[in-house]
């Protein structure tokens, strides 16, 4: 335990871009304490499209409302939803490919061929028909993502489960009489989970992106809740006259996701046994 604890401490990029990450949700968990009490959903409409100043430092969008207030909230609306999202398509897409991995026969081919038949469709394409459906809501782009991505770590546990499934000491176990249950818990899942947790780890900046196009196009977040892929879509008609409603959530789905982007490719140097 030691040894592994070294070796996150060692990894400089690893530290510098985890303080990064760990600073963007301090941000979004402390937003009432950085915003000084500006509520993000209301404004004034007298205030409406003021360029950047002393009282408005991201300025103010058509309704008046503060956009540094909209961009410090909207972290929270971002953030909570892509840790959903990678949360939600890392737990079934796992507990699929491990049932498949290890029962073979009919249950993993009908598994296998529900997940061929969501990757035989663009992945976005296919979420935006999903959301459509459902209807248009933070919620909904969650699962409508999750439909579509869940068979990149099945497909990914499976795999690994299918490498040990017949070693040696799989077969031992089966003859001391382990139940199935406590097989896929003591030897599937740990076997597995490291790859998967950087996969997740990686996927994390995409996810992100996703959810914020979702949004852009109307099918995430809807206002006045702050979120900023909808802070582009309400920018994008003020783009040449007021481009500030535009360039701050930009900036800062950019910012986050590189960061979270590098954080994972650290993360990956780290725990991948090919490069121990």
């Amino acid at each position: 335990m030691e040894k592994k604890k070294n070796k996150f401490l060692s990894n400089r990029g690893f530290m510098i871009f985890a303080c990064l990450a760990l600073l963007i949700v301090l941000a979004s968990v402390c937003a009432p304490l950085l915003c000084h009490g500006v509520d993000p959903t209301e404004g004034e409409l007298s205030e409406a499209i003021m360029a950047p100043s002393s009282e408005h430092p991201f300025g103010t969008d058509k309704m008046g409302r503060d956009i540094l207030a909209r961009v410090i909230y909207g972290s929270r609306t971002s953030l909570v939803s892509t840790f959903s999202l990678v949360l939600t398509i890392f737990v079934v897409g796992t507990f699929l490919g491990i049932l498949a991995g290890y029962f073979g026969g009919a249950v993993d081919a009908i598994i296998m061929r529900i997940a061929d038949m969501m990757i035989a469709f663009p992945g976005l394409v296919l979420a935006i028909a999903v959301a459509g459906m459902l209807g248009a809501s933070t919620t909904n782009a969650i699962i409508a993502i999750s439909v579509v991505s869940w068979p990149k770590y099945a497909r990914l546990a499976r795999s690994l489960v299918m490498k040990i499934r017949h070693t040696d000491f799989v077969a031992a176990a089966q003859v001391t009489g382990s139940r199935t249950p406590y097989m896929l818990w003591k030897y599937m899942l740990p076997n597995t989970i490291t790859t998967l947790v950087i996969t997740a780890a990686t996927d994390i900046g995409s996810m992100m992106m996703e959810l914020a196009a979702l949004s852009f196009l109307g099918f995430g977040a809807q206002p006045p809740t702050p979120e900023w892929g909808s802070m582009l879509n309400e920018g994008r008609n003020f783009m040449q006259s007021a481009p500030w409603m535009m360039i701050y959530p930009g900036l800062a789905i950019f910012i986050t996701v590189v960061i979270f982007n590098m954080l994972g490719d650290n993360l990956r140097d780290i725990l991948d046994p090919k490069t121990e």
